[in-house]
């Protein structure tokens, strides 16, 4: 008599299963950073230049307002983008919604290291050094450049998006680079700046959301084989 063993479909709403962490988005996301980083090398030493040409002429033209508008609210719509992936995926998809979960603690550490890095390199906002109009009012003094909140933030969200729906890219990749680049044009802040936020958020969700989320699915798998090992020495078998 020959035994054959069942192995059960994937409850997507108990969150049975193992949680489709899209392997292909890690060289992506790796060949993203390194772009983005080698963009903000090449600009830091234009960086005066190229912040005058771009917040300065679209201080001066008809799109000044939906730049300032992009730059102040755009991060509103990943916010909102983010929350209805993680309302559905509670509803549908618990497996999804444990991996927006782990790109959710990735997206705070990286927003937490901007911040430590605001602090250690203090480098002072260029509406504060270059002399030119900009669509936003300069932050206030001890309020730092590099890198961008923003952008990492923006960058963060995007790239946990596409962690649990690669599919989403043709949106929130879009509206992060505008968040980005709008920060930059409303007068804030250096190409530099905002293009290494970016970097930072791909790269520390990615490594830090990956880290938490094969974290809980070792400690789900041994939580789960210890009733089974239990189950075998009460019977015997």
């Amino acid at each position: 008599m020959t035994t054959s063993r069942h192995v059960p479909a994937v409850d997507r709403r108990s969150g049975r299963g193992r949680s489709p962490v899209p392997r292909a988005v890690l060289p992506v996301a790796l060949s993203a950073v390194l772009g983005l980083c080698a963009i903000a090398l090449l600009a830091w030493p234009a960086r005066e230049g190229l912040f005058e040409a771009v917040a300065g002429g679209t201080a001066r033209s008809p799109v000044a307002g939906a730049a300032g508008l992009v730059a102040d609210k755009g991060l509103l719509a990943l916010v909102a983008i983010t929350a209805s992936l993680v309302v559905l995926a509670w509803f549908r998809d618990r497996p999804r919604f444990g991996l927006l979960t782990a790109a959710g603690a990735g997206t705070l550490a990286a927003y937490a290291a901007s911040e430590v890095i605001k602090l250690v390199v203090t480098e002072e906002r260029p509406c504060r050094v270059v002399d030119v109009a900009t669509v936003l009012a300069c932050p206030v003094p001890g309020d730092w450049s590099w890198p961008s909140n923003h952008s990492t933030i923006a960058g963060a969200l995007a790239t946990a998006c596409l962690v649990a729906v690669p599919r989403l890219w043709p949106a929130v990749v879009p509206l992060a680079l505008a968040v980005a680049g709008a920060r930059v044009a409303a007068g804030v802040h250096y190409v530099h700046d905002v293009t290494s936020g970016l970097a930072l958020g791909v790269l520390i969700t990615c490594v830090v959301g990956l880290a938490v989320h094969s974290g809980a699915q070792r400690v789900r798998r041994r939580s789960t084989a210890r009733p089974s090992r239990v189950a075998r020495r009460t019977t015997g078998t």
